[in-house]
């Protein structure tokens, strides 16, 4: 018996010897194509005419170096920790995160274990054992000839990374969104502290205009537009503390808790002194997760195509099956009860209904469309980054501007009810139109910082910056 037993073992080491060798040669064939990043837009004008040779770039810097606001970090911090976009992102990398292993796991064999036991009765067998006992396992193994299942572990990798890109993009638009927010809120509270001395001026104007009423320098008509002009500061109070009120609760959400209000700098307090340098269009690749993103998404589809190609091929699996049988369970486990096969097999595809053909189709169509997807993505943050810049330097340069206008319009109320006082060269509706056109400039100098502000928020996020710590 231990002669046939060896002869068994050589007969079953020739075998293997044969396979591998078949599978050597079959692995030889160079039929997995590697991935290589596009090259699909030229980036040179990425930008428009923004020069773009330095290097240097903003959304290196960390958030908290960036914005100084210990009140906004610490709101920032809250919407990170809190955020529910952002634990739906988290969540969705654990998802990517498990078919990822289990993609790794189909390069090991399957293994099932089976316990039999069968009784037969039958009065027309005269002999034979009624009764057969069976404790056995089974192992396949699928070996990665063509490479299909690198390259299924190569799209989940793609598609584990691409949720990763799509956490910190998720980071970057929260905390853009939150910086934004809370300076759309300090720009309401401006523009409510702006109204509010507004009102006390013009009430006393009217008090003014009743003495002068009184003394006949001025008619009744007078009086009535003054208290007029009055109302009109007063009825934009209510809007603006409602606007304010929205804007609490809109950031109250971005920060994962209960609508309430929101512990604020003001506006005046803040300055960004980073320099805003957009470094050079190739680093929106390294920086930018949306474009990291859209090529991981390009990269599945590369290589779900890679694996489409691979089911044309045949596919070796080996089978073995090993364990005890016995028509007696007392001798279960005695080494004559002991038996074995192992089975290795190519099947190759003949007629699939058409399925192979069509699988290659959707993935070529997917990765076309993945394609476009990234160039169309690039565009877009190329475009985001010159409108950012250029929102800044136009906001920075209607600051200036809009200072001297104000100078100019408060100059012009002075003088106009100085006039209506001791001259007769003027009227109230000289002081009137005045007044409204110094609260407008106002008004809108609070709308140039905050776009200043939100021009800097954004061309922090268009070039990648929020994520990195």
């Amino acid at each position: 018996m231990i002669i046939m037993y060896l002869q068994d073992i050589l007969k079953l080491k020739k075998s293997f010897i044969l396979l591998f060798g078949l599978i050597i040669f079959l692995s030889s064939c160079k039929i997995l194509q590697p991935y290589k990043q596009p090259d699909i837009i030229s980036q040179e004008k990425l930008f428009r005419d923004l020069a773009a040779n330095d290097s240097t770039n903003i959304a290196n810097i960390p958030w908290r170096s960036l914005f100084t606001d210990k009140l906004l970090q610490n709101l920032i911090e809250e919407a990170i920790n809190n955020n529910p976009d952002l634990q739906i992102a988290v969540a969705r990398m654990k998802k990517a995160d498990a078919n990822l292993r289990q993609s790794k796991s189909a390069f090991f064999p399957t293994l099932n274990s089976f316990a039999d036991a069968s009784y037969q009765k039958n009065d027309a067998i005269v002999s034979g054992a009624p009764a057969l006992y069976q404790l056995y396992g089974v192992t396949s193994w699928e070996a990665d000839v063509w490479g299909k299942l690198r390259s299924s572990k190569h799209a989940y990798l793609s598609l584990f990374l691409e949720s990763e890109a799509y956490k910190r993009a998720v980071q970057t638009q929260l905390i853009a969104n939150v910086a934004v927010s809370y300076y759309s809120l300090l720009a309401l509270d401006a523009k409510l502290q702006v109204t509010e001395k507004t009102i006390e001026y013009r009430n006393s104007d009217v008090q003014t205009i009743k003495l002068m009423k009184d003394n006949d320098l001025v008619t009744g008509a007078d009086l009535v537009q003054s208290q007029a002009n009055l109302y009109s500061a007063k009825v934009t109070i209510p809007e603006i503390k409602q606007s304010i009120y929205e804007a609490e609760n809109a950031l109250s959400v971005l920060l994962g808790r209960n609508p309430g209000p929101i512990v604020r700098g003001s506006l005046a307090e803040q300055e960004i002194t980073a320099s805003l340098k957009t470094g050079i269009p190739a680093q929106l690749l390294a920086n930018r997760p949306d474009v990291q993103e859209a090529e991981y998404q390009f990269r599945y589809g590369f290589e779900m195509t890679n694996m489409a190609r691979k089911y044309f091929y045949p596919s070796l699996t080996i089978t073995a099956t090993g364990g005890f049988t016995s028509t007696d369970l007392s001798q279960m486990f005695n080494a004559s009860s002991v038996f074995w096969s192992i089975v290795g097999g190519l099947t190759q595809p003949v007629f699939n209904q058409g399925q192979n053909r069509q699988r290659l189709r959707v993935a070529r169509a997917n990765q076309e469309e993945y394609l476009i997807a990234f160039k169309r993505t690039l565009l877009t943050a190329g475009e985001e980054v010159a409108n950012a810049l250029h929102g800044y330097q136009n906001a920075t340069e209607k600051i200036s501007l809009r200072a001297s206008q104000i100078e100019y319009l408060q100059k012009s109320v002075d003088y106009t009810m100085e006039l209506l006082k001791y001259t007769s060269f003027t009227n109230y509706t000289d002081v009137l139109t005045s007044e409204v056109n110094l609260l407008s400039a106002q008004l809108n100098s609070i709308n140039d910082k905050l776009q200043q502000l939100q021009s800097i928020v954004s061309l922090y996020q268009s070039l990648g910056g929020g994520w990195k710590q």
